[in-house]
């Protein structure tokens, strides 16, 4: 069944991204197994939205399918992936590497990763420059030292020939994100981008993200384990859980107000600022494997407020105000099941 779909307001006539019912699969000797579960949202132009949940909730795997980098066996087994109007998830491979880098830019997480040590940086942005746009090398070269500038790189014009290997690590991250915008993307897909670097030069990345974003109408899908640079970067945040989107919604109504279970968790093991605490909350249990998932809700043996429903049927995402929580204590029909939760809610 889809989801529930969940539409940014106000942010002109549509959105840039739509996942509409994502399912990726990994088939293996054992059965299938399945790693994305009926994942939906939108992000509109100008617009980051934040991905957030722990390790194996499925963040990095829903931007690998958006940008076409599932790795084999993993394929997408279900739904669509729709890039302004078009379908991409069903294009073969050329015409999806042409997408990649020309209307969708990648930021990961280590810059070593993305930036070729023997070419010069300069060499690597004009080449992906030419590649997607018609520039002469004149043209590319100055848009080249243009982007340099913008991304904060000092002494743009000299540092335009310099290797990946004479920058520092911060450095180097926002050479690989000159990279991605180069080509002037509709979208731009940052899985965790600043977990390498240290405080300072993370605040940096995040506040350069952020004002390009802005700037260029770029929609942004920012994933991250780190609730801080969520609340500091995105409009909206979507916490993943096993797979699915468990709850999805503005940033300050999340972070604030948090409705799913899960959510309320995640908030509450960030340690306040404004008092002194001994010990620090947490979620009991761990994440469940890919191949034992829990029948219904994936959270319901790791859920203070779960009650028999939560254990035989899986909910949608199920509007609870200015917020949508994949959560049966929001459907009205689950107070009849279980009143006395309600009661005491």
């Amino acid at each position: 069944m889809m989801q529930v779909q969940d539409r940014p307001l106000g942010r002109g006539p549509g959105p840039i991204l739509e996942v509409r019912d994502l399912r990726v699969e990994f088939p293996t000797r054992r059965g299938v197994l399945t790693a994305l579960d009926g994942v939906s949202f939108d992000i509109a132009p100008g617009e980051v939205l934040g991905v957030v949940g722990e390790s194996g909730a499925g963040k990095s795997m829903t931007g690998a399918a958006i940008i076409g980098l599932l790795e084999p066996p993993g394929r997408i087994a279900g739904g669509e992936i729709r890039l302004n109007g078009r379908r991409i998830d069903n294009l073969p491979y050329e015409p999806m590497r042409r997408i990649r880098g020309r209307e969708i830019g990648a930021i990961f997480q280590d810059p070593l990763t993305t930036l070729n040590p023997l070419y010069t940086v300069g060499r690597q942005l004009i080449e992906t420059m030419q590649t997607h746009l018609d520039l002469s090398d004149r043209e590319a070269r100055q848009r080249a030292i243009g982007w340099l500038e913008m991304v904060g790189i000092p002494a743009a014009a000299q540092r335009v020939d310099s290797y990946p290997h004479e920058f520092s690590g911060g450095m180097r991250q926002r050479v690989v994100i000159a990279l991605a915008l180069c080509a002037e993307p509709k979208l731009i897909v940052a899985d965790e981008p600043t977990t390498a670097l240290d405080v300072s030069i993370q605040a940096q990345i995040i506040a350069l993200l952020k004002r390009l974003a802005r700037e260029k109408g770029t929609a942004m899908m920012l994933v991250t384990h780190d609730m801080g640079v969520i609340a500091e970067t995105a409009d909206r945040v979507a916490v993943m859980y096993a797979g699915r989107v468990a709850e999805i919604g503005p940033v300050r109504d999340v972070v604030k107000a948090p409705k799913h279970p899960y959510t309320d968790g995640l908030m509450a093991s960030i340690p306040p600022l404004d008092r002194k605490v001994h010990h620090l909350a947490g979620i009991e249990g761990a994440m469940p494997r890919l191949s034992a998932i829990p029948r219904g809700c994936a959270f319901n043996p790791r859920c203070p407020h779960v009650f028999d429903r939560c254990r035989v049927e899986r909910p949608e995402l199920l509007d609870t105000g200015t917020t949508r929580a994949a959560c049966w204590l929001y459907d009205p029909a689950s107070e009849k099941q279980a009143p006395e939760l309600f009661r005491h809610a």
